[in-house]
């Protein structure tokens, strides 16, 4: 931390001869405060150009910049996109770029169609919004912004996917010591973790050498939002894996497997607390909590749970199960933990 300004006005007067009048008010005294101010606020912009330099203390644009010195580079927001049922007249024309939504995300045909005879056609959908807000369960897209002619119904048959966030500071941070840390050289375990990660919307990697004999090389991986990867993230890893690896390893990559963290437990609330806020809170905490812990623990410790769920307005708890069980919930080298359901009763 920069000297205060003082500090550096009685450095400065103490390297004036005694005999001299340093008092303040004096002529010495007013002539290197000013001075010393500015000494005060020079050193101040050096620890911050410092610190937006340095990896640990950079954030934002200034650690993109400087990890894009070592040639990695932020991995940027995806868009979600899917496929939707649209009912209608036959006849009636679906034209590339119209809407349908979800709430308020709106979603654009990527087609021109014409609805068939049986008034019903399938077409794929991409989100207007960048992110994971556009990843959608099952039936949420219900709605037109404006009316299409000769179109009365859409839903969602399945889930929309593929929408990531900008990748994190975090994130960023660990693919910056994964590289500089780690002897990534000559395709070995750390190298491939690498590669994964270098990937767009791969937030975690697992890499297993041998584990179907010689020249054999499973890469285990989760998405940016610390989830199943998707078939199409999986691919895109294994074509970009398959594109810088040695001749003669035998790549496999699959999705890490979710393990569902299904809670239950009884609370009494502090004051002024309603259970559907602790619950949210709590659902939210812990979420947080399981992806800073993806594929970097064996276990998911009850106790550290039940610590979440005190900081979330209540004042007490019991009979607090993760699965049922009163115990750690134990995770295999591939298996990453998720938030499952979240139950709490009234004491």
């Amino acid at each position: 931390m920069a000297d205060s300004a003082i500090t550096i006005l009685n450095r400065m007067l103490g390297n004036i001869d005694s005999s001299y009048d340093k008092t303040d008010g004096s002529f010495f005294y007013d002539l290197n405060t000013p001075i010393s101010i500015e000494l005060n606020s020079a050193y101040k912009l050096v620890e911050t150009i410092l610190a937006r330099r340095n990896v640990e203390t950079a954030t934002d644009d200034d650690l993109t910049a400087v990890c894009d010195e070592m040639g990695i580079t932020r991995h940027p927001a995806t868009y979600s996109s899917g496929s939707v049922v649209i009912k209608g007249i036959t006849g009636a024309t679906i034209t590339q770029g119209d809407l349908v939504a979800s709430g308020l995300i709106n979603y654009e045909f990527m087609d021109n169609a014409v609805i068939p005879e049986g008034g019903e056609i399938t077409v794929a959908v991409q989100s207007k919004v960048l992110g994971a807000v556009g990843n959608v369960p099952v039936g949420a897209i219900k709605s037109f912004p404006k009316t299409l002619t000769g179109i009365s119904e859409v839903t969602n048959p399945a889930p929309t996917t593929g929408g990531y966030d900008e990748e994190s500071d975090d994130n960023l941070k660990e693919r910056y010591y994964i590289k500089v840390r780690t002897p990534a050289t000559s395709g070995n375990k750390y190298q491939y973790i690498s590669w994964a990660r270098e990937v767009i919307s791969v937030g975690s990697a697992k890499c297993f050498p041998l584990w179907a004999g010689n020249g054999t090389v499973k890469v285990v991986i989760a998405d940016s939002n610390k989830r199943g990867a998707t078939q199409g993230l999986i691919d895109n890893t294994f074509n970009y894996i398959e594109s810088v690896r040695p001749i003669g390893a035998t790549v496999t990559v699959i999705s890490a497997i979710e393990k569902p963290c299904n809670i239950t437990a009884n609370v009494t609330l502090a004051s002024g607390q309603t259970m559907e806020s602790v619950k949210n809170q709590f659902t939210d905490t812990v979420t947080t909590y399981l992806k800073s812990v993806a594929f970097n623990t064996t276990y998911i410790s009850i106790a550290q749970v039940g610590n979440l769920l005190l900081d979330t307005g209540i004042v007490d708890y019991t009979n607090l199960k993760i699965n049922g069980a009163g115990s750690p919930v134990t995770l295999t080298e591939e298996e990453i933990a998720v938030i499952g359901s979240v139950t709490l009763g009234v004491i």
